[in-house]
């Protein structure tokens, strides 16, 4: 980080610093720079702020925690994440049906939702939901059912149906384990339903994962992964062979 990114997150910190918010576009305004350049500011932090819904904050405003305290993982390779979740935001489209998957790895993607069109999420996490209701410009359908602390998110026996009822374009995947030969799996087995089915309707399926999921083999499988058409990660995975298993795109 350069002294002209640390004046800029200087000075916007003492704007947040009576715990409100700031829209991206006033706080680039306020810094004479553009978007972009905010973003990257944020990107390379300490992570004393954060994007959520096109709104910057101070990751420690009491207001917004629930958004970001998934217990173990709150922490676990958060400049990581934000820079899966930017690559991850490329795929989108004006007009997509996303479905965001729970946890922490997914959730800097929302921040990147207000430079489109005509968006609907679909989610059955809560972090995500409370992100993406603080977007006016963004449809939220949120699929409910028994609320799971451990990880923030719903289940139900009919969440599958409710998912391949819904249109999606574009599936955006987490795993707390990927492994060559025993697949992609999580520690919740009620995320299961939930994920398969929307691997199963969305038009394209991405999985999202930093580099401490890989090697790793979780309670519960949910997938091949074969069954993805991208993996974003930051770690070393083999180049996908021509016209069989994903694409590999590093971020």
């Amino acid at each position: 980080m350069n002294d002209r990114s640390a004046m800029r997150l200087a000075r916007l910190q003492q704007v947040l610093a009576g715990g409100g918010t700031i829209h991206l576009r006033e706080a680039a305004q306020l810094c004479g720079v553009s978007e972009m350049t905010i973003r990257r500011d944020v990107a390379s932090s300490d992570g004393a702020m954060t994007l959520l819904g096109g709104r910057l904050v101070m990751a420690n405003n009491p207001h917004y925690a629930p958004a970001y305290d998934l217990d173990r993982q709150k922490d676990s390779h958060a400049l990581a994440k934000r820079r899966l979740s930017e690559r991850a935001a490329s795929f989108i489209a004006d007009g997509d049906t996303l479905f965001i998957d729970c946890g922490t790895t997914l959730l800097p993607l929302v921040g990147s939702l207000a430079a489109y069109q005509g968006l609907t999420v679909v989610t059955y996490a809560l972090n995500v939901a409370n992100a993406v209701s603080l977007m006016p410009d963004v449809r939220l359908v949120l699929l409910g059912g028994l609320y799971h602390a451990t990880s923030h998110s719903f289940g139900s026996d009919d969440m599958s149906a409710a998912i391949k009822r819904l249109g999606i374009n574009r599936a955006f995947i987490s795993a707390a384990g990927v492994h060559a030969e025993r697949g992609v799996s999580c520690f919740h087995f009620h995320e299961v339903a939930p994920k398969q089915a929307a691997i199963t309707c969305a038009e394209q399926r991405l999985l999202v994962v930093d580099k401490s999921k890989i090697g790793q083999v979780r309670p519960a499988y949910f997938a091949k992964l074969d069954d993805f058409d991208v993996v974003i990660t930051d770690g070393d995975m083999a180049p996908s062979p021509a016209n069989g298993g994903p694409r590999i795109v590093a971020a």
